[in-house]
């Protein structure tokens, strides 16, 4: 009987011991200090987009039956909105001769104009300049025939890059069109006709006499004294949205009803018929807003939470933005101080404490992190930039840091604003210091290997997807986003970050 209590003790202590082990042995710094990059498989994700169908597009005409059979009627702010989410790759049509670098060094061309952009964007409203006087000066709104007007406009989300879309329904009857989502921008505009100036796009010209729900905004009207920049014309307001490299968007202000995927419409929509319009995008019609400004999507159905997932950016498949619906923050997410900037209320900025490289935690001033009194400095998070941007000395940082990590890696030659790069093009799967953000309260979010080591090219160089910036702004960009929820929950000043919730 002794034996038998003994034998039973024993087993019962082996049982604890490989329980804790079991629990322990996940959070241990070897398991956080190393992350494993499928190298076979970025590589081939790289080589698809070159590849793939010239007809993609057909993921989105899938949409449209479900967008043009939508209630017509208006649905409430508590009811929870859901659109797809495509890359810009998704949607690209590839043509004789074109290569995946190619593709990837006009991505880092459009995302060095946006960064230039914001910060000259946060700069000039920390200074009390109105983005007006960007404008060229024979261009006048006052008194003139919209159809008149002449501007070119590249988008406010990254002067030309757009880089993720979803298909939206405009007017009643709806009429399907891509849209740009931009968290770093505010004002939703549409191409519209008749058009004295606009750009290709996918789908015909949005035709506001043909929509039974198009209503012109008076000049006295909330939503266009809430414009930046507006003038009168007979009555109506007039919009012009003015961005970093002098580019703008011009034409009617005026409220109209957008149906989303599977929902109900949203009655009186404040967006701009734009008029006069030339730009860089792949297809779409134009922008819907995701910033923290009166005049964004958000604001305007007044939603206390919403949240997206960006998938890879080479990838076909789909993943969602979401308005409203519960729970706010998925369960076990990571969760950061929402912080606003008085100047300008359009950007999301984080409380971010530090970053650590391999489990151990680098020597940057936290101050390097925070926004000043003046509104200048801290760290957002943005769908439309790609890479991220650090201060030069965090950079630095963090580069050298993972350069010690990685040494064992065989480098190769910096590609355009990449200075570490890597030749991974004999290797399946290699091993890489995890790259962490930490904020207040001991959280942490850790970065999959894919979203800080990316492939530049389809023969196997690699980069690691940091940038310097000689600003004090600080960017997340969607490379580091991606394959993550990101949920904003505006009521209570939080971000979240739910890895693999897409």
């Amino acid at each position: 009987m002794a034996k038998n209590r003994l034998i039973s003790k024993t087993v019962f202590v082996f049982i604890c011991i490989s329980l804790i082990s079991s629990v322990f042995g996940r959070i241990t710094p070897k398991n956080t200090k190393i992350t494993i990059l499928n190298v076979s498989e970025s590589i081939k994700n790289a080589k698809n987009v070159v590849s793939r169908d010239p007809d993609n597009l057909k993921n989105f005409r899938q949409q449209e039956q479900s967008i043009r059979s939508s209630s017509s009627s208006s649905s409430s702010s508590s009811s929870p909105l859901t659109l797809e989410l495509h890359s810009r790759l998704s949607l690209h049509k590839p043509t004789n001769g074109e290569d995946y670098r190619s593709l990837f060094l006009e991505q880092l061309k459009r995302d060095s104009e946006r960064e230039k952009s914001l910060n000259l964007r946060l700069d000039l409203a920390i200074r009390g300049i109105s983005e007006s006087d960007l404008k060229p000066a024979e261009v006048e709104l006052e008194e003139q025939q919209v159809g008149n007007l002449e501007g070119p406009i590249i988008s406010g989300t990254s002067q030309g890059s757009g880089e993720y879309f979803s298909r939206v329904g405009i007017g009643s009857p709806p009429k399907p069109v891509y849209m740009v989502l931009d968290t770093g921008s505010d004002v939703n505009w549409v191409q519209c006709e008749p058009c004295g100036d606009c750009y290709q796009q996918a789908d015909p010209v949005f035709e506001p006499t043909q929509s039974s729900s198009f209503k012109p905004l008076t000049c006295e009207s909330q939503q266009c004294k809430s414009l930046d920049v507006s003038e009168c014309r007979n009555g109506t307001c007039l919009y012009e949205v003015s961005y970093g490299d002098g580019s703008y968007t011009v034409g009617d202000f005026v409220t109209e009803t957008l149906t989303f995927t599977g929902s109900k419409a949203v009655d009186d929509v404040a967006i701009g018929c734009g008029h006069n319009n030339e730009g860089l995008f792949i297809a779409a019609a134009g922008l819907l807003g995701l910033g923290g400004g009166s005049l964004s999507l958000p604001s305007q159905i007044n939603t206390t939470s919403f949240s997206y997932c960006l998938v890879d950016r080479d990838s076909d498949s789909t993943s969602t933005l979401e308005f409203g619906g519960q729970p706010v923050l998925p369960p076990n997410s990571v969760t950061a101080p929402l912080l606003r900037n008085g100047q300008l209320n359009t950007f999301y900025y984080l409380g971010l404490t530090g970053i650590s490289v391999g489990g151990d935690m680098l020597s940057i001033p936290p101050t390097s992190f925070e926004m000043d009194e003046s509104g200048n400095g801290g760290i957002i998070i943005d769908s439309g930039t790609a890479v991220t941007r650090l201060q030069t000395d965090v950079y630095d940082t963090l580069r050298d840091a993972f350069v010690r990590g990685a040494q064992d890696l065989p480098s190769a030659n910096g590609v355009a604003l990449f200075d570490t790069c890597y030749d991974l093009s004999s290797k399946t799967s290699v091993e890489v210091p995890t790259v962490s953000l930490h904020f207040p309260e001991g959280k942490s979010w850790a970065l999959p290997a894919k979203n800080y080591l990316i492939p530049v090219d389809s023969v196997g160089t690699f980069c690691f997807a940091f940038a310097p910036t000689s600003s004090a702004l600080s960017i997340i960009g969607n490379v580091q986003q991606q394959g993550t929820r990101v949920s904003l929950d505006l009521a209570n000043s939080l971000v979240g970050f739910s890895p693999d919730k897409c």
